[in-house]
């Protein structure tokens, strides 16, 4: 089933990098967090955090882009911080401990787009929300129900659809991404055709009040659209299969964030011309409802027709399908980074083999499948402030630093990198963004906290781990 000399093959093209990045950053997240976004900013001035979340995330890509090109691994983060800390120093701790969090933060990732899947998938059998077990772990809510079953059967899917070479991989990416960029058009149209500027544009008369409240909101809303911008790195990932990475990585990159955020702010600005905001507001504190923003919009719509609730069904199943093509995304990019750790010794051995036909490191994606089956037990709305967070300290924040460098500015004086314009303004202004939105909150202390736990737990095991080895 597997070898022990790990041999990935390049065969994935720009157009399924790319996809493979539009499908991990779509998923379910912006039909269900709009109006998040929405409440945090206190009314349709929502689609700043929007487009600043597209700025920022085009500022991170560039830094991406660079990193990509230059180490062109497995792996992704892991591969940087290993290579530009230093292979035996500080840089084996940061990429452990990068790899480390990743154990819990992408199969909640994971579990978050399958969950996302069920939700929408029980509109059709409403009898599935109900809990058949329930209880609590670790004061983390646990529910078994139907719903669950559905959840689970999402990542099943993917697993099936990922255990395949890379090349067929890749095709699947590129149906699935036309498939989400087909869902958002969609969602745009129908909001264009029945649009009001009077509603889109209503906006309440402290809306650009530059005071305190006003920051504690786009904090907020810039936490969750860069959640949901998040995934433009996914071909980074997978940088050891993709051709021509000095290409293709930092167009697949930026030419995803344009694509993707173009289409969020048109897709917000097309909502809010249809459904109001104070309405969307009032889903905020009903999780039910809010999972189906887009179909009450789809029949808001289509109100004076017979067939809005047949139009909101279709919806319904496009935005399950984007859901679930997120989760493939997620799977197949993740499961590179415990591959390239195992490589490293930093793992166990048995993530870095790899499938002796398929040329996949089918433990690894195996074993993330697995840990997000059993994540699509717990209650996962409140997680994304957690893995947003935990991301920005142990991935974007250290990936800044790094470009600016001395090394990494030796190595992008090569020929063949890509170098981000205006260097390294682009990084800089990245990391701005991520540390207001560290720092923008009235709860940013007990998040730290979760980082703060996740770094020493990480350090303990490693230097135990350095410390049994040297003594073997």
């Amino acid at each position: 089933m597997t070898e022990k000399n790990p041999h990935l093959v390049r065969g994935l093209s720009t157009t399924a990098a790319t996809s493979a990045n539009i499908i991990d950053m779509v998923g379910v997240g912006p039909f269900i967090t709009l109006p998040l976004i929405v409440t945090a900013m206190g009314g349709p001035q929502a689609m700043l955090g929007w487009i600043l979340g597209a700025l920022l995330s085009l500022c991170d890509g560039c830094v991406w882009s660079e990193l990509g090109t230059a180490y062109p691994e497995a792996g992704g983060s892991y591969a940087y911080l290993k290579n530009i800390y230093g292979k035996n120093g500080a840089g084996k701790v940061f990429a452990f401990l990068y790899a480390w969090q990743l154990l819990l933060s992408a199969p909640l990732s994971i579990a978050s787009g399958c969950i996302g899947f069920a939700q929408y998938v029980t509109w059709f059998v409403p009898s599935a929300s109900k809990p058949i077990l329930s209880g609590s772990l670790f004061h983390a809510p646990i529910i078994f129900s139907g719903q669950t079953l559905i959840a689970m059967s999402a990542c099943g899917i993917a697993l099936i659809a990922l255990y395949r070479p890379v090349a067929h991989v890749g095709r699947i990416a590129r149906v699935t991404g036309a498939i989400v960029i087909a869902t958002l058009v969609g969602v745009i149209l129908v909001g264009f055709t029945h649009f009001s500027p009077s509603m889109a544009f209503s906006f309440p008369a402290s809306a650009f009040h530059l005071d305190s409240a006003f920051f504690y909101g786009l904090g907020a809303g810039l936490l969750v659209s860069a959640y949901d911008y998040w995934g433009y790195y996914n071909a980074c990932f997978l940088g050891a299969e993709v051709e021509k990475p000095e290409k293709t990585i930092p167009r697949a990159v930026l030419g995803s964030i344009v694509i993707v955020g173009t289409l969020y702010v048109l897709m917000n600005i097309s909502v809010l011309g249809v459904l109001p905001w104070k309405s969307m507001m009032a889903l905020t504190h009903d999780d039910s409802a809010r999972q189906y923003t887009m179909a009450a919009f789809v029949q808001t719509a289509f109100a004076s027709h017979a067939w809005a609730h047949s139009a909101a069904s279709i919806v319904v199943v496009l935005i399950a399908t984007a859901s679930l093509a997120s989760v493939f995304g997620l799977l197949l990019g993740y499961s590179r980074i415990p591959f390239a750790a195992a490589l490293d010794g930093n793992f166990p051995a048995v993530f870095g083999k790899v499938h002796a036909r398929y040329h996949i490191p089918a433990v690894s994606l195996f074993t993330l499948g697995a840990i997000a089956m059993l994540l699509c037990l717990l209650r996962l709305q409140e997680v994304i402030a957690s893995l947003v967070i935990i991301r920005i300290v142990f991935q974007f924040l250290m990936q800044g630093v790094a470009v600016m460098t001395p090394k990494h500015r030796e190595e992008r004086r090569k020929q063949g990198r890509f170098r981000m314009p205006l260097y390294p303004l682009p990084a800089v202004l990245a990391m701005v963004g991520f540390l207001f939105i560290l720092f923008s909150r009235k709860n940013f202390g007990a998040e730290l906290k979760l980082a703060g736990m996740v770094a020493v737990t990480g350090l303990v095991v490693y230097f135990l781990r350095s410390r049994v080895a040297s003594r073997a």
